[in-house]
């Protein structure tokens, strides 16, 4: 456990942003899971919307989010 007071509020901080962000980053996770496994034009918006969300949100860097979006349209371009 931290002692110096900046410590404690950082971790409070912490833990906060934490709860906040975790619905999103699962979502991302479970979407583009879902796009890679099927794709399908409606698992596709649902895997971009949510990476836009997260991107806007600043859980994931825009260039991330870009990069996993382009990789996903060409998987539906090969299939």
């Amino acid at each position: 456990m931290p002692i110096i007071q900046s410590a404690k509020k950082k971790m409070r901080q912490d833990k906060r942003r934490t709860k906040r962000n975790k619905p999103v980053r699962t979502q991302v996770k479970t979407t583009v899971k879902d796009a890679r496994i099927k794709p399908s034009k409606r698992t596709l918006q649902e895997a971009f919307s949510a990476l836009d969300i997260a991107a806007k949100k600043h859980i994931l860097h825009k260039n991330k989010a870009a990069r996993l979006k382009s990789r996903l349209s060409k998987l539906t371009e090969q299939k």
